[in-house]
C-alpha cells in the first residue's frame, strides 16, 4: 500500500466453539460497520473503488492455520485485500464447556483487528 488513508479498528469474540476465524470475522466487522467513507473515490486512483486496497492486520491468540482467510477476505466488499496475521489477541476461559456449542474446552478467543484503507 503506497498511502494509508485512515485506519478502523475492532475486537470480535467467538465464547463457545474455539473458532478463530469466528472471532476475526466479527472483528473485522466491529471495526468497517460502524464507518462511512463517502469521499474515498476523490482519493483513489481513477476515483473508482477498485483502486482501493485494504489491509487487514489480525492479532490472534491461536494457531494461524485455523484462520480462513477467504472468510476474512470476504467482509470487504471493494478493492484488493489483503491479511496479516501477528501472535496476540486472547484466549481465556469462558468458564463453561458446552458440548452442544462444539466446544472442545473451556476457552474464548478473542481476535484485535486494524483495518488500514488506502491506496
Amino acid at each position: 500500500m503506497e498511502k494509508v488513508i485512515f485506519i478502523e479498528t475492532g475486537v470480535g469474540v467467538d465464547t463457545h466453539g474455539q473458532d478463530v476465524t469466528k472471532a476475526a470475522r466479527r472483528a473485522v466487522q466491529n471495526a468497517i460497520h460502524a464507518n462511512s467513507m463517502p469521499g474515498i473515490k476523490d482519493y483513489l486512483p481513477g476515483q473508482s473503488l477498485d483502486g482501493m486496497k485494504v489491509n487487514i492486520v489480525l492479532a490472534i491468540p491461536a494457531d494461524q492455520d485455523l484462520l480462513d482467510l477467504d472468510v476474512i477476505k470476504a467482509e470487504i466488499p471493494y478493492g484488493e485485500v489483503t491479511v496479516e496475521v501477528v501472535d496476540g489477541g486472547l484466549a481465556t476461559t469462558s468458564g463453561i464447556i458446552l458440548p452442544e456449542q462444539n466446544d472442545k474446552n473451556d476457552l474464548m478467543y478473542i481476535v484485535i483487528a486494524a483495518v488500514q484503507v488506502g491506496y
